[in-house]
């Protein structure tokens, strides 16, 4: 029998901190990573590298 997979993993979405925009969309684990992400990522509306976090 086979095992099931992305019983654990959920979307989340990553907005910028600076300007809100909402920009890249990502899966996560919920057992291994339970708080909320934090990437720097390019944000195309401040053209630049900028901190991006996780919204509900």
């Amino acid at each position: 029998m086979a095992a099931k997979s992305k019983e654990n993993r959920i979307l989340v979405t990553l907005a910028c901190v600076e300007c809100r925009e909402r920009n890249y969309i990502t899966e996560k684990n919920k057992r291994n990573d339970p708080d909320r992400m934090e990437f720097r990522k390019y944000c195309p509306r401040c053209r630049e590298h900028r901190l991006h976090r996780e919204t509900k």
